[in-house]
């Protein structure tokens, strides 16, 4: 992958991981009022949709993950094992170690059809480290709000 956009994956995980390595486990699963997920929602949701960014058809989680964390799905509709957090942060260690295993040559790849008005790989692979790095913003809003009310 182009050395500056595998540069930005890893300094956008890295802050991702190391806020997740910060936040109580007993916050991870409370729903703040006004909000619609929980820590640990958007922590599965930013490993699901960046694998379905980058890896389309290669998908490598199970199945379930795209109904638990997809766009639109919320912890209210869980069933099931859902993963914890301890189950989450070695996949997207893992995943990182694929993304930077991406081929330079498949940035410039065309999309199959644009998506967001994104036509090439490039493209579509920045939008995922602009996706991870708002929700890592919602992790850091909700950790100081639950610090501050759950305590």
């Amino acid at each position: 992958m182009n050395q500056e956009l595998y540069r930005q994956f890893e300094m956008t995980r890295g802050f991702f991981l190391r806020s997740i390595s910060k936040i109580s486990p007993e916050l991870v699963d409370i729903q703040p009022q006004g909000y619609n997920n929980t820590i640990q929602w958007h922590i599965g949701h930013v490993l699901t949709v960046t694998e379905q960014f980058l890896f389309g058809k290669s998908f490598a989680l199970p199945g379930k993950y795209v109904e638990w964390f997809g766009k639109g799905s919320k912890p209210v509709d869980w069933q099931g094992d859902v993963p914890s957090i301890e189950e989450l942060t070695p996949e997207l260690e893992k995943q990182l170690l694929r993304i930077k295993e991406i081929p330079e040559e498949a940035l410039e790849q065309k999309l199959e059809k644009p998506f967001l008005g994104l036509e090439t790989f490039r493209e579509l692979a920045a939008m995922s480290l602009f996706h991870e790095s708002n929700h890592l913003g919602q992790l850091h809003s909700m950790k100081l709000l639950l610090e501050r009310t759950q305590h």
